[in-house]
């Protein structure tokens, strides 16, 4: 038999009622006795004990005066036997008003796993999940205020660099056609920024979307970085670097939605021609280990400083504070890159040092559907 059934507050509390009556009929039962005794030794009619038990049994009767005596004697054992349960439910009633107050941090302690156990317990989750759903939400808002406020201020850029150069082609305040082409060449660069930031902003806010869906199909990962490694050729020449690809024996298979993952590593890709062009190698690596596939993307430049890694996936976080387009793009492409990750049950990491920065991914391993 499951001796768990019996430790119950129901099983509890019936056993003190048992405890008290049998204490409660043990005294009486004593002081029966004990009357019956003094009364047959009959020390003396004018004792008046004697005179009074006499006097309350011919009068009274037995039956009556022992259960007027036994009820007060059985509320006594039993709330003295209930004390602490009592005590406890006194706790639990003064944890819920702290919780109720505001105090989310505040613990109930669970002695037993009784009614009054799992109630505290629940009462104990409750008070965690309502915590981290307040964190979230004011994670939440204040995500959504730093939104804005990046946005806001990356937009705000070039858009009054294209007002300014063309204000000064509304008004005709140009000396030639020369100077014209000139204030034309630059707003249109700026347009293309802000092209380039807007489509950033919108890729992010789809990718870190919950209720965006991912075809989960056979990738093999290797074959899908060697063609897109191919395809950044051009890129690579244009910053002067060259790529060296190394993969592991057999398909390297994931299961994952092949565009979104393109959009990962060309992301990747982007950052190594941006900031390691001067080591002028991309060094690119494909290996299983256990039941991960791993993915790392290595440069050669300056190193990441150590207080900027934590933040670096971040949005609008970028290692260049000045926010300048020729030195760091929409501070969006590695946000994204994270999104795309976990998306797929993936995680990314960076590992910098004055030698190498390194990105890896790792996903899942999954095999090819069978036929």
């Amino acid at each position: 038999m499951n001796m768990k059934r019996f430790d119950t507050l129901s099983w509890r509390l019936a056993g003190f009622g048992l405890a008290s009556l049998m204490l409660t009929c043990l005294i009486l039962a004593g002081a029966f006795f004990g009357a019956s005794l003094l009364l047959w030794l009959n020390p003396s009619r004018s004792f008046w004990l004697v005179k009074l038990i006499r006097w309350t049994i011919n009068n009274i009767g037995s039956l009556p005066v022992l259960l007027l005596a036994g009820a007060p004697l059985y509320v006594f054992f039993f709330l003295a036997l209930t004390k602490s349960t009592m005590g406890y439910l006194r706790s639990i009633s003064s944890g819920v008003q702290n919780i109720a107050g505001g105090n989310l941090s505040y613990r109930i302690a669970v002695p037993g796993t009784d009614e009054l156990g799992t109630l505290a317990d629940n009462i104990n989750k409750m008070a965690v999940k309502l915590k981290t759903a307040m964190e979230e939400e004011r994670s939440a808002a204040k995500a959504k205020d730093d939104l804005i406020t990046g946005v806001s201020h990356d937009l705000r850029t070039p858009l009054t660099s294209v007002l300014g150069f063309l204000e000064f082609v509304e008004k005709d305040r140009y000396a030639d056609e020369t100077e014209l082409r000139y204030y034309v060449n630059i707003a249109y660069d700026k347009s293309l920024a802000l092209k380039k930031l807007i489509d950033d902003l919108f890729e992010y806010t789809r990718v870190s979307s919950t209720g965006l869906p991912i075809r989960h199909e056979p990738v093999n990962l290797g074959n899908l970085l060697e063609q897109l490694a191919e395809e950044f050729v051009p890129v690579l020449e244009g910053a002067g670097m060259t790529y060296r690809i190394h993969t592991g024996a057999g398909p390297l298979m994931i299961r994952g939605d092949a565009d979104e993952l393109v959009r990962l590593y060309e992301n990747l890709f982007t950052n190594a021609v941006r900031y390691g062009k001067e080591g002028k190698i991309l060094d690119i690596s494909v290996s299983k280990r256990q039941d991960k596939v791993i993915g790392v993307c290595t440069n050669y430049g300056q190193p990441i400083p150590a207080e900027d890694i934590p933040h670096l996936f971040q949005r609008f976080y970028r290692v260049d504070k000045s926010r300048s387009r020729e030195t760091g793009g929409s501070g969006l492409g590695l946000a994204i890159a994270k999104s795309i990750a976990e998306l797929h049950s993936g995680l990314i990491t960076v590992k910098s040092s004055r030698k190498q920065t390194e990105f890896e991914t790792v996903f899942p391993a999954g095999c090819p559907d069978k036929e």
